[in-house]
Parts: structure tokens; C-alpha cells; sequence
């Protein structure tokens, strides 16, 4: 952010980041609780990082599982990811994480990312698994998370919000003007999104990397780690929508999937170029 959207910040640590809610009078406490509350479960849930977690019991455990009612948007948001990329965004990359040093190892899960039909079917309700596979909703889960908490301030009676889970923003009647860091200068802007509501998320490479320049933005296809563009920015109506499309613009997404999701982009390529889409928001310095 350039400047302080609204009055009152609140800063806390969720998923293993930083966030913070701005909003014109401080939030009550009943809200931060319901806020809190809202992440420890969806974190009990989603965390490949807790032993104890829903993703934990099914590496461990293949077969049927119920899901938590949150699922639905979140795998069916993975299903037009995996299509839109020709498999190379997938909630299954979690063992080839692991093995890569990105969060714990689970015995019996394999480190090949295995293909979505072969490895799961989802009912809308139920997850089967044919064998040990570790979920990572990393792509899009943090974003769909920002989601909810703001649904949740919605609910209060909170009409003006802002909600920034690192990179990942949900935004209510606040116009804004939000720079596009730079991923190798985070003193340098390489655009500007201007916004009065929705969700922009980011995504670099280096947000999260080995000594050996290895990211974390994995291809499941091959394994490795995608090579071609260095940071993603995407603007959508929720942040859902935004951060999965801010990981898929890493690979070869299909356009006109960014289009029927009224997704608009920037990406940088990893010779430094720009690309964007025709209708983003704002301003590319390049």
C-alpha cells in the first residue's frame, strides 16, 4: 500500500504471515474474536504445517473424508485452475513442497505430484483418496481466507474494510492506490492498481526461497519450479479468484479462463519485461 487506507489498523500473524485489518473505528472485541476464530479453524483445516490438521488425517489416512462446508468454493475454484493450466496448478503438489524443504515431510506421501483424476474425486461434500496424498491450498487458500474474514466484518456491520493477508488484499468501499512491488527492489514500483473494491493479490518467486534460488511455486507437471515469470499481480471481485489467478499467471493459463473470472493481470517475465492485461486497473512503468 502507498498510504494507510483507513483510520484504525489491527496487525496480527495468521497462516504463518502478517496481516492487518484497516477499518474507520477500531474493531470491537467480540469481532477479533470471531476473526480469530475464523483463522484457527480454517488453519486446523487447510495446514499441511500441523499434524493435527484435516490435510494432516488424509495423507495419513487414504480413503473417504468429509469435508469442512468451506470446501466447496476452494476445490471447485482448484478444479478450473487445474483445467485453466492444463495441470500445472494443482492442490496435490504437497509432497514435491515437502520434499523440497517447504514445510514438513509426511511418511507414505509420495514426492511426485500425482494427476488430479488419478489421485481424488470430490463429491462437493466428500474428498475420496486413492492413496497418500498431502493438499496444499497455497495458491489460493490464503486469499479465499481474506475472503471470509471480510464476509465476517461484513456481517458486524463493518461497511468499510480493508483486508491485507500479505500480498493478498480484500478491499470494501476504500479507494486505494496500491503499488506493484518490484520482486527484486522492494524500494521500486513497477505499476500502480487503483481500486475502490474487490481483491488484488501478488505473488513472487522470492517471497519464499532456498539459498539455492529454488521457489516454491511449483509446476505439477514437471515438479520444479516455474521458470518463466518472476511476479504475478491480479485483480478480481474476491480474492479467492485473485489469488489463484496471481499463481496460474506463473504458467500458460488459459486467457480466456482470466477472462470469464473478470480477471485483470500483471506479470513480469524473467528477462524483467511486462505484460498486462488490456483493462487492469491503474498504471505498468514499462
Amino acid at each position: 500500500m502507498i498510504a494507510d487506507p483507513l483510520p484504525n489498523a489491527w496487525r496480527f500473524d495468521a497462516l504463518g504471515t502478517p496481516w492487518r485489518i484497516d477499518t474507520e473505528e477500531p474493531l470491537p472485541d467480540e469481532v477479533r474474536e470471531l476473526v480469530a476464530a475464523r483463522v484457527e479453524r480454517f488453519d486446523r483445516d487447510w495446514s499441511r504445517y500441523r499434524d493435527d490438521s484435516l490435510v494432516a488425517r488424509i495423507a495419513r489416512h487414504p480413503g473417504r473424508h468429509r469435508l469442512p462446508a468451506d470446501a466447496a468454493p476452494l476445490l471447485g475454484l482448484y478444479r478450473e485452475l487445474y483445467a485453466a493450466t492444463r495441470g500445472r496448478v494443482s492442490p496435490l503438489v504437497g509432497g514435491a513442497l515437502a520434499a523440497a524443504g517447504f514445510g514438513p515431510r509426511l511418511g507414505g506421501v509420495p514426492d511426485a505430484v500425482p494427476r488430479f483424476e488419478d489421485a481424488l474425486a470430490w463429491d462437493g461434500e466428500h474428498l475420496d483418496t486413492a492413496s497418500p496424498v498431502l493438499l496444499d491450498v497455497g495458491a489460493a487458500g490464503k486469499g479465499y481466507l481474506v475472503d471470509l474474514v471480510s464476509g465476517l466484518l461484513a456481517e458486524a456491520g463493518i461497511a468499510r474494510s480493508v483486508v491485507d493477508g500479505s500480498g493478498d488484499l480484500r478491499i470494501r468501499d476504500v479507494p486505494m492506490r496500491i503499488a506493484l512491488e518490484h520482486p527484486a527492489d522492494a524500494t521500486r514500483a513497477v505499476g500502480v492498481a487503483e481500486l475502490v473494491g474487490g481483491a488484488l493479490s501478488a505473488s513472487a518467486g522470492n517471497r519464499r526461497r532456498h539459498a539455492d534460488g529454488r521457489h516454491h511455486v511449483l509446476d505439477a507437471v514437471t515438479g520444479l519450479p516455474a521458470r518463466d515469470v518472476v511476479a504475478t499481480w491480479a485483480v478480481a471481485a474476491d480474492d479467492l479468484v485473485a489469488d489463484g489467478a496471481a499463481t496460474a499467471l506463473f504458467f500458460d493459463v488459459d486467457r480466456g479462463w482470466l477472462e470469464r473470472r473478470g480477471v485483470e493481470w500483471v506479470r513480469m517475465l524473467s528477462d524483467g519485461s511486462l505484460e498486462a492485461s488490456p483493462g487492469f486497473p491503474g498504471e505498468v512503468f514499462a
